[in-house]
């Protein structure tokens, strides 16, 4: 049964504290093994991705250690084989990067295909086509990428799409190879630099990061390092449209505003209050929420990761708001279950149209991915009444601790296992 039991309609109020960025942080990790010293690294979230990724670099020979729950320390001089095929590492996305990196060390690499969240097509067509230009001949066999090159060498790289996942693996393939490696129309992402960051702090040659074109200089080999991975944008525009949808006044911490900016802006234009600070942002919510018109973009566009939780706030909103995805085609496959809520949206392609209502009603949904499953988790907390969100496992992928973060803010929630603990939930909260 495993579900979130939510009692809605209580503001959410007080301080929440954000952590690693969980796409930067499966970058970092999979290009920790291109150094043949320890690399340590702070501020990594403690999610299910993260330790998939850290049992596949323990399988590859590379040592890992937990300092603690948020500090881990890789070192790759004992990996011993290139191949990853398990069933863990295919049901998330970031295994992919292990081919950039095993092929920029050892120039051999055979990878699962990954998984992830069911929001729309996500080829690699743009992975294989930059590995392919520095060098390597690359093949899809039984469901695995399989690489091969016999060297590998700096080149012009132009992406036919803006692809975040290819601009990191191309860097992570990039920097031991022999000249200079341009990637025109990179990605622009926050954890993309981060990840440039962090592969510089190693003795890596990356420039360019947070631009259009990505300038790569290969170096001999790369060294010890101390990093700390940047906050979570995502997790943090969660949490700041919690704030709003619950009428809430939250101050989120451990930010970085600038990653927040067209998050903040959406919620100025509805009618909330966003104070930022210097690695914090408040957001106060006591006006009715106007409609708007949203977008999905690459960065620093509106997130397609912020897409469900948008739309939950202005199903609240008066009158009536056009949302458009740009980015992937299913990620609408929520709104059958924010109508269950009393959402009125209508979806039309990659468009979705808002007729504004007073107030979600609790109800039993399901999670379908994600991002999808805290929006709805969000919603339920805006709703009178009890809410039941199934199939967490998708939440617990990208959020740490999410009931307990939202409790600390007087959110009315908790995991249940079955209807013994859903009945005591319901006696306590009343």
């Amino acid at each position: 049964m495993r579900e979130y039991a939510i009692k809605g309609g209580a503001p959410l109020v007080g301080e929440v504290e954000i952590g690693g960025a969980k796409n930067a942080a499966l970058g970092i990790l999979a290009g920790a093994l291109l150094s043949n010293e320890t690399v340590e690294i702070e501020n990594v979230p403690d999610l299910y991705d993260t330790n998939v990724m850290m049992d596949a670099l323990k399988e590859l020979g590379a040592y890992v250690e937990k300092v603690d729950r948020h500090t881990v320390r890789i070192n790759g001089a004992g990996v011993h084989k290139t191949e990853l095929d398990n069933d863990d590492l295919k049901k998330i996305r970031g295994s992919y990067y292990f081919a950039g990196s095993l092929l920029g060390k050892y120039k051999n690499a055979r990878i699962a295909l990954p998984g992830g969240c069911n929001i729309g097509s996500r080829p690699v067509d743009q992975h294989i086509k930059g590995f392919n230009a520095l060098g390597a001949s690359v093949q899809i066999e039984n469901g695995c990428l399989v690489c091969e090159a016999e060297s590998l060498t700096g080149t012009h790289i132009y992406l036919d799409v803006v692809s975040v996942g290819t601009t990191i693996n191309v860097m992570l393939a990039a920097v031991l190879a022999s000249g200079q490696t341009y990637i025109e129309n990179a990605a622009k992402e926050p954890h993309v630099v981060d990840v440039a960051n962090f592969l510089n702090s190693m003795g890596a040659h990356v420039r360019g990061a947070g631009t259009d074109v990505i300038r790569i200089t290969g170096v001999e080999s790369l060294h010890a390092a101390k990093y700390s991975i940047i906050p979570d944008q995502i997790e943090a525009g969660t949490f700041m449209l919690a704030a709003a949808v619950t009428k809430g006044d939250v101050l989120v911490k451990n930010v970085i505003p600038k990653h927040l900016e067209s998050i903040t802006s959406k919620l100025l234009e509805i009618g909330c209050e966003v104070e930022e600070f210097d690695d914090a942002v408040r957001v106060v919510a006591s006006k009715p929420f106007k409609h708007t018109q949203v977008k999905t973009l690459p960065y620093p566009g509106f997130p397609t990761d912020m897409q469900p939780q948008i739309v939950v706030a202005l199903g609240l909103a008066e009158g009536t708001s056009i949302v458009t995805e740009s980015i992937f085609e299913n990620r609408f496959r929520y709104v059958d279950e924010l109508t269950r809520l009393g959402a009125n949206i209508k979806v039309e392609g990659n468009t979705a149209i808002i007729e504004g209502v007073e107030k979600y009603r609790g109800a039993n949904i399901t999670a379908p991915d994600l991002r999808a499953g805290a929006a709805l988790v969000v919603a339920g907390l805006a709703s009178e009444g009890y809410t039941l969100v199934d199939d967490i496992h998708y939440v617990e992928r990208g959020y740490e601790d999410f009931p307990e973060k939202l409790a600390g803010l007087g959110a009315a929630i908790q995991v249940v296992n079955d209807e013994k603990e859903l009945t005591k939930f319901k006696l306590k909260v009343g």
